[in-house]
């Protein structure tokens, strides 16, 4: 699987963490949104151990991401 792929959802995650961070909730969810779809096609074109660990990694990191994003909109 392509690097460059994982460099693309690196920066997606990195988008998310900003709109969280500028507390702009609707948009870091639609951001999430359009990187978990991204990473769903990954894993249903991965084919190595070491591609389907990493994807694992941010589907965790983007579950997190998620859990703060819905408690950001509960203090808006």
């Amino acid at each position: 699987m392509e690097n460059n792929k994982f460099a693309d959802l690196k920066k997606g995650v990195q988008e998310i963490i900003d709109l969280i961070a500028s507390r702009n909730g609707k948009e870091a969810n639609n951001k999430l949104v359009e990187v978990s779809e991204d990473l769903d096609e990954l894993l249903d074109f991965a084919e190595a151990d070491e591609d389907l660990i990493e994807v694992s990694k941010y589907q965790v990191l983007l579950n997190q991401l998620h859990q703060k994003i819905i408690q950001l909109d509960g203090q808006v």
